[in-house]
């Protein structure tokens, strides 16, 4: 198949605009790309993992079209400690896919009202349709870690939390929902670089809020917590699937990859558009625009 000059210009527009990505990243974390201090940066070269990102995009784009051709329907919940690297995943993997299909999910703190609620209500409010496909950043386990960790529920809250959360999964799964759960695991080493790294780049200071600060002095109380979690939450029809996240781009790669095993899809066949002709009226001219409404070219 031959490779147009435009179709290679978009190309090229793709790569710059996870290079884009990649450069913040290692501009915020005071690395050259491709020349990390040990384990620190990824040990996958630039070639490499742009390559095969590409290559699992384009499948993920196949893969979205399965899920609405055959009317399927998708939750994918991404867990894990603050900075080990859910955005960065989630946002590679939607960021080829069609919003309308393929929608991310990342509540805020409850309000008083949604306090007084059913505890899953507002989760099951995003589950998906026919045809979608839910990324959960963060999810229903948020009593599991952080209300249980920072004393926001009770501790027969907590107990129903487990008695409830298999029972809905399963029930979740029955009516035809693909449920699939990730958990990033970072080390403490890992994840005090990261955070120094966010409080030292202005454009990262936003992501650590009071609560990050706290969840960090409390790393044994989140291991435990997370601990009794995959124990108590790992069952058949929804297993947990652990993500080794202190290399990040090894780690968006390999979720991406085992997220893509998780579902049999294929090609869906379907003629290419085609462009008609653009209807002309000889009683039509175009008017001008008032240069003082032009943004200025500065660049």
């Amino acid at each position: 198949m031959t490779v147009t000059p435009d179709a290679e210009a978009e190309r090229q527009d793709d790569i710059e605009e996870e290079l884009e990505l990649e450069l913040a990243e290692a501009v915020g974390n005071s690395d050259p790309l491709d020349d990390h201090p040990e384990g620190r940066r990824s040990t996958l070269d630039r070639t490499t993992y742009f390559t095969e990102l590409f290559r699992l995009q384009h499948e993920l784009v196949k893969l979205q079209d399965w899920i609405q051709h055959h009317g399927l329907k998708v939750v994918v919940v991404f867990e894990g400690r603050d900075s080990a690297g859910k955005g960065g995943v989630i946002k590679r993997i939607v960021q080829r896919l069609s919003p309308r299909v393929c929608k991310v999910v990342a509540l805020p703190a409850p309000t008083e009202r949604e306090q007084s609620q059913w505890y899953f209500q507002r989760y099951v409010a995003h589950l998906p349709a026919a045809g979608e496909m839910v990324l959960f950043d963060r999810s229903w386990y948020n009593r599991a870690g952080v209300e249980r960790v920072m004393g926001f529920c009770t501790d027969e809250e907590y107990e129903e939390f487990f008695r409830a959360t298999p029972e809905l999964e399963r029930m979740l799964v029955r009516s035809g929902i693909i449920l699939i759960k990730y958990w990033f695991s970072i080390s403490d080493e890992e994840q005090e670089h990261r955070f120094r790294m966010r409080i030292e780049d202005p454009l990262k200071q936003w992501k650590l809020s009071p609560m990050d600060i706290e969840a960090r002095r409390r790393w044994e109380d989140y291991t435990r917590a997370k601990e009794i979690m995959l124990q108590r939450t790992h069952i058949a029809e929804a297993p947990w699937w652990i993500v080794e996240a202190d290399d990040k781009r090894r780690a968006r790669l390999n979720c991406i990859a085992h997220l893509l095993a998780r579902i049999d899809y294929g090609d869906v066949r379907r003629e290419a558009p085609r462009l008609p002709q653009r209807v002309r009226h000889e009683d039509y001219s175009r008017q001008p625009v008032p240069e003082s409404m032009y943004v200025p070219d500065r660049f």
